[in-house]
């Protein structure tokens, strides 16, 4: 199937149709353009139905997972919010960046696995796109995820325990 006849044709619908889920006109283009992209770089052929049907998905698809990152930017920013700093705000956000570091050390200390279902899930993946990503099946996910928060939890509290223990004796 030639691919400028195909996109002369359904580029402008499909945009259309991605400006009506969107509402942003440069979100759109871009949407409707990456189902374009995807097209060609995955060599989908077949009846030309077919097709349309496959870029229409893939633009639903896209808007979706964009629609849920900004969703995950807006939760993770109403619970952190950014503002200026108050008096007391130094002394919180060194005590914050030292947390920060313990947690880095901890999860570099973990097992790739653990380290990568902890961080996907943190940032909102479904039990199915971790399952992708680490190689396993989708079924697993729960109990893995339950044994590195385990793993991560027990991890923490040992180095707690160790920096209030370190404190005391001195």
């Amino acid at each position: 199937m030639e691919i400028k006849p195909l996109f002369d044709d359904e580029f402008p619908v499909l945009y259309r149709y991605c400006l009506r889920m969107t509402g942003e006109p440069d979100h759109a283009q871009d949407v409707a353009q990456e189902a374009f992209v995807r097209l060609v770089r995955d060599s989908v052929d077949g009846p030309r139905r077919a097709v349309r049907a496959w870029l229409f998905r893939v633009a639903s698809n896209l808007v979706r997972d964009g629609w849920r990152v900004r969703e995950n930017r807006r939760r993770l920013l109403e619970a952190h919010p950014v503002g200026p700093e108050s008096p007391g705000g130094v002394q919180e956000r060194l005590e914050r960046e030292e947390t920060v570091a313990e947690v880095r050390a901890i999860l570099e200390g973990l097992p790739a696995r653990d380290r990568t279902l902890l961080l996907m899930r943190e940032e909102g993946f479904s039990y199915q796109e971790i399952a992708a990503a680490v190689e396993v099946n989708a079924s697993s996910i729960g109990t893995l995820l339950a044994r590195a928060q385990r793993r991560f939890a027990d991890a923490y509290t040992s180095t707690t325990r160790s920096v209030v223990y370190g404190e005391e004796s001195g």
